[in-house]
């Protein structure tokens, strides 16, 4: 890995016996393929939390079909038994060495960044060294099972004003079960993927004539998008909040007032200015919006909590390479909500959020997760507000809604929105990733900003104290998430499309129609098939739509009465009544 490298995240462990194999393997990588593409430049080569990765600058362009070759190169250097050797240097030795193997100007880059009276050193192995500080295994032989996963591009730095170089991704573990059980989990992924679910099951798509970064929801994910905003609507109203709908854009003082715009404006879009010279620009969050909700009329404590919801749409600038079908936008919509209350209610307050989002985790069958508490750093002064007392104070005051509630939490450090800290909800998907969906963020801050007041008990005007917080997030991003978790097989609730009514021959179709009907009424989402293919054609394709149901009509069904029931999970269930499949479906739903 060279200096100066990207963070690890949530992998930055040089110590551990993992970071030091997937280090060394991301120099057997380097070592193969400069012996492979001699007059090759190195850039960075660092262990991530599932591998590690390596930046080239080739003299051509390589193809996906090459890694294995240059896979095969890796075996060969490990099997030479190659020992792994730590050489310190002086600045200038290091700048010879850098010059003499031919690695300028990016490895003299790295040199450069290093600071004044930081230990400098190389890693050798055989005829390869590499500009690096460490650590690695002690031979190539150690490093056996790994595999190299695909490539991408990768600006210099991560500058996109800098050279675009080949990145190669790989992975690497101590045992061949657990690389063969990781390429599983990968291929599982892969077949999970949100975006390729989301064509073969006509959800959304995002086409280059509307805009990168900005989904179209066909008619089924529109479904579940709706189905969504019904239920946390429901959920919010019976909790307290009062739901309001406020403009898109807004004039750009707004921000400036809020700290968002120099704080955030490299992810707002340009302003629009109009001929008396105001500028509006999109929101880039409601936050604002619902401050002047607040203010627009005068407030006691007695009105206190007072909890303002918005399923309201944003826009973020999102560099094109970091766009990613629904997880990644450009546009989207979060479930929002502020809520005003007096400093004595936050921990109530608190506890009434966690509590929101459990209910929805638990109607969402979402039951591994784990809460994220993120602070300030308390020495980055550019990126937080710089007031050390009401840090400590929102920080504390979190911390002692969270011990009272007895939940285990993880305390990070520089994870915080700039005006106060959050506690941010970890779920675990079916493959084990971590995805951040829900999010409660305390804010000493705004109502001076805004100077948002409430009358006290004591006749004296005073400060509340605001709690933003998303139990659903973005709309976008949790159906992404929920796509990939359910692998597009939905629950009976959620299912865009719930019953597909088959009807075997043209004889049937009148009391095909007339199911399809009860069925409507009584609240479902159902398709009569009326296309003429075979019956086993109509079922393989209902099945590979997920369909939780099927009702198979023929003459027996329809002499009887009955409907022939065929479930997506259980297959075939025989012939009952449509009362008591009603009522089958009822129940499941109420579950």
């Amino acid at each position: 890995m060279g200096y100066n490298s990207p963070s690890m995240a949530k992998y930055d462990y040089p110590d551990s016996p993992l970071y030091r194999l997937r280090h060394s393997a991301a120099h057997l990588l380097a070592q193969a393929v400069l012996e492979l593409y001699p007059n090759t430049k190195l850039g960075i080569g660092p262990p991530i939390e599932n591998g590690f990765y390596y930046d080239f600058d080739f003299p051509e362009p390589i193809k996906e079909e090459d890694l294995a070759r240059i896979e095969e190169k890796m075996r060969e250097i490990a099997q030479r038994g190659l020992d792994i050797v730590r050489i310190e240097t002086s600045r200038d030795e290091a700048r010879q060495i850098i010059e003499q193997i031919g690695q300028v100007p990016y490895k003299l880059e790295l040199l450069d960044a290093i600071p004044e009276g930081e230990p400098i050193s190389f890693y050798k192995q055989g005829d390869f060294i590499d500009l690096c500080r460490g650590p690695h295994v002690e031979n190539t032989r150690q490093i056996q099972h790994f595999k190299l996963l695909s490539l991408a591009g990768a600006y210099w730095r991560g500058d996109a004003r800098n050279k675009m170089l080949t990145r190669i991704y790989g992975t690497a573990f101590f045992t061949q079960e657990e690389l063969e059980e990781y390429l599983h989990r990968l291929e599982e992924a892969r077949r999970r993927d949100h975006r390729k679910l989301g064509r073969e099951l006509g959800l959304f798509f995002i086409s280059p004539e509307v805009g990168s970064g900005l989904p179209m929801l066909l008619p089924k994910g529109a479904t579940i998008r709706r189905v969504l905003e019904e239920f946390i609507l429901q959920e919010e109203l019976k909790a307290g909040y009062l739901h309001v709908r406020t403009p898109e854009i807004a004039n750009l003082n707004l921000y400036r007032t809020s700290g968002h715009y120099p704080y955030y404006k490299d992810s707002m879009y340009p302003p629009m200015v109009f001929e008396d010279g105001e500028e509006l620009i999109l929101r880039p969050m409601n936050c604002p919006h619902h401050f002047l909700i607040y203010k627009s009329e005068p407030r006691s404590y007695r009105d206190l909590p007072l909890r303002i919801a918005e399923l309201g749409t944003v826009y973020r600038y999102e560099k094109s390479g970091e766009l990613s079908g629904l997880i990644r936008v450009r546009c989207f919509t979060i479930n929002d909500a502020h809520v005003f209350l007096r400093p004595e209610q936050i921990k109530a307050e608190v506890q009434h959020n966690i509590e929101l989002i459990q209910k929805v985790y638990k109607r969402l069958k979402l039951t591994d997760f784990w809460y994220r508490l993120s602070l300030r750093d308390p020495n980055n002064k550019e990126k937080y507000i710089d007031d050390d007392q009401m840090w400590q104070t929102a920080e504390a005051a979190l911390r002692e809604a969270l011990d009272e509630l007895k939940l285990d939490y993880v305390a990070v450090e520089g994870e915080a929105a700039f005006y106060g800290p959050k506690l941010d909800v970890e779920v675990r998907d079916c493959l084990g990733r971590e995805w951040t969906i829900s999010t409660v963020q305390l804010d000493f801050l705004m109502a001076h900003r805004f100077d948002l007041e409430y009358m006290g008990e004591d006749g004296k005007p005073h400060r509340p104290v605001i709690i933003h917080r998303a139990p659903i997030g973005s709309f976008e991003r949790m159906m992404g998430f929920l796509i990939e978790h359910y692998a597009g097989a939905f629950p009976l609730w959620l299912a865009p499309l719930q019953v597909a009514v088959i009807p075997i021959a043209d004889r049937h179709m009148d009391y095909a129609q007339q199911v399809s009907q009860q069925l409507s009424e009584a609240g479902f989402r159902v398709e009569l098939d009326r296309r003429r293919e075979t019956l086993g054609y109509k079922i393989r394709y209902h099945q590979t739509q997920k369909v939780p149901y099927m009702l198979i009509i023929g003459d027996k069904e329809q002499e009887g009465g009955l409907v022939a029931v065929r479930s997506r999970d259980s297959g075939d269930l025989g012939q009952m009544t449509l009362e008591a499949f009603i009522g089958r479906l009822n129940e499941e739903v109420a579950e």
